[in-house]
């Protein structure tokens, strides 16, 4: 049955401007990451994208290692395109990056413009696009000049095959630094994608202050720090969860410190009237520094569960507070 979306797919989502920009991004965006590969339902995927977009979520996140196997879920992503969205295509803001290992050889990873260039033609073939809004350097690269990896960021705006432009896990001196590099060029940083969570607050330790005054937004992924801030693991580690059998959360993360904090913490969005993730997202968003927070979802439910923190996003002080020593302890 053909897909028709929602008419009232933008009558509860929230939008904030990214950055010194005229682009609005919802406060919940999709990432695609490690459930849109070969190894998942194509009926699940499809599902989740038809409701996200239905719920007014036109951010979709992706990488170009994005799977597994890599490539796989731009792949994916670009079926669904072709089956579902072309109708809808200048409602999306769709993402890619690269600066991960890609393909073997001396130009699949890091940071070359060779590299870069040729990467993002690779996604937009897998996704059947002419453009991405934006594309992202995934990661520094400590060979190549800034200027050449920045330089290709430029040229690839320029070739339209991207809107906007920005960068992921740069720390706070070299995110500087590249965004300086970018508007001499003639083309603005949009944003920046750093680690942020409850538990990840490296961020608050310059970068934020950096993304503040040179006008760049702000889009946090693994903002329930790889599903530990939920209510799953508040009685030892399931069988069936991440931490019991996906390399990118180890069960030595879970240590008895971590579980006893996010314990108290789930205490206090019970009071809320909340789910762990819940507060944990809403307490991102609590101030526009984010622009948008990135979820990852294995089903639909879990991405009402993120739309839910729409009802409830303000904290008393006396809340701030506590959950401020709880990160503390």
């Amino acid at each position: 049955m053909p897909y028709v979306a929602s008419s009232k797919r933008y009558t509860e989502m929230e939008y904030r401007l990214c950055g010194r920009s005229g682009l609005r991004l919802p406060l919940i965006s999709l990432g695609l990451w490690h459930n849109f590969g070969d190894n998942k339902s194509f009926d699940n995927c499809q599902a989740m994208v038809r409701h996200a977009f239905d719920l007014g979520i036109t951010h979709f996140d992706l990488a170009n290692n994005y799977g597994p196997p890599p490539g796989s879920a731009e792949t994916r992503f670009g079926q669904i395109l072709q089956r579902d969205f072309l109708p809808y295509r200048d409602e999306m803001i769709i993402s890619s990056k690269a600066g991960f290992t890609m393909w073997d050889g001396p130009y699949g990873d890091w940071g070359s413009k060779k590299y870069l260039v040729a990467s993002l033609n690779q996604s937009l073939k897998r996704m059947g696009l002419d453009y991405v809004d934006i594309f992202y350097h995934h990661r520094p690269d400590p060979d190549t000049p800034l200027e050449e990896t920045m330089a290709a960021l430029d040229l690839i705006v320029r070739q339209g095959k991207a809107l906007y432009v920005g960068i992921s896990n740069y720390p706070a001196d070299l995110a500087k630094e590249a965004i300086g590099i970018l508007t001499e060029l003639g083309t603005p940083c949009l944003i920046h994608q750093p680690k942020y969570s409850m538990l990840e607050r490296t961020p608050e330790e310059g970068l934020f202050d950096v993304l503040e005054e040179e006008g760049v937004g702000s889009i946090a992924y693994s903002p329930l720090a790889g599903g530990i801030l939920t209510d799953r693991y508040l009685n030892g580690i399931p069988a069936d969860s991440r931490a019991a059998g996906n390399p990118s959360l180890p069960p030595e993360r879970l240590t008895s410190a971590i579980l006893a904090k996010v314990k108290q913490l789930n205490e206090i969005a019970a009071k809320r009237d909340q789910k762990l993730s819940q507060m944990a997202l809403a307490w991102l968003l609590r101030h526009d520094r984010i622009t948008s927070v990135l979820i990852g979802a294995s089903r639909i439910s879990q991405i009402d569960d993120a739309i839910g923190i729409l009802k409830n996003r303000d904290f008393s002080q006396e809340e701030l507070k506590s959950i401020e020593l709880i990160l503390e302890s």
